[in-house]
């Protein structure tokens, strides 16, 4: 076991460990943050996307002991009112269906974006590649992304 101070969400929390344990399982089971979830478990399928320093990465694989002081910003705290530009066009362009993979995608989306003000296709397509939804609405992701694009608080 370790002692981890971690910074999630702009707040400082200290957890002893194991240094194996996943970001996924500290955040879910510590920190009951459970917007983030468990989908594949090998990082292929990005429901567990968070951004780690404003980068979106899969929190599945990635152990508790590689964030270091990183600032871990999960998807409660993309926003406080579910207000990120994202989050609105999510619902503006009626994008989820399920929802599970849905935090993911807006982790993901929201990265590129903060990246990529005004994305092309093909920088939407090579950014969400991989961010997989069962229930195939990809067009509307992609729209999404581009109203989030097209607002003017991104």
């Amino acid at each position: 076991m370790e002692n981890f101070n971690l910074n999630i969400n702009g707040k400082s929390h200290q957890i002893e460990l194991d240094p194996t344990t996943p970001i996924l399982w500290v955040l879910r089971d510590h920190f009951k943050l459970v917007g983030t979830k468990y989908g594949c478990g090998i990082a292929q399928c990005g429901a567990c996307a968070i951004h780690l320093d404003g980068a979106a990465v899969r929190s599945c694989q990635l152990p508790v002991s590689s964030v270091g002081d990183k600032a871990i910003t999960t998807i409660e705290g993309l926003s406080e009112n579910g207000d990120h530009p994202v989050q609105k066009a999510w619902l503006e362009e009626d994008v989820p269906q399920c929802g599970y993979c849905q935090a993911g995608q807006i982790m993901n989306a929201s990265a590129l974006l903060e990246k990529t003000p005004n994305p092309s296709d093909d920088e939407i397509d090579a950014a969400m590649n991989g961010n997989i939804c069962r229930c195939g609405t990809y067009i509307r992701i992609k729209k999404a992304i581009k109203t989030a694009a097209n607002s003017e608080n991104v």
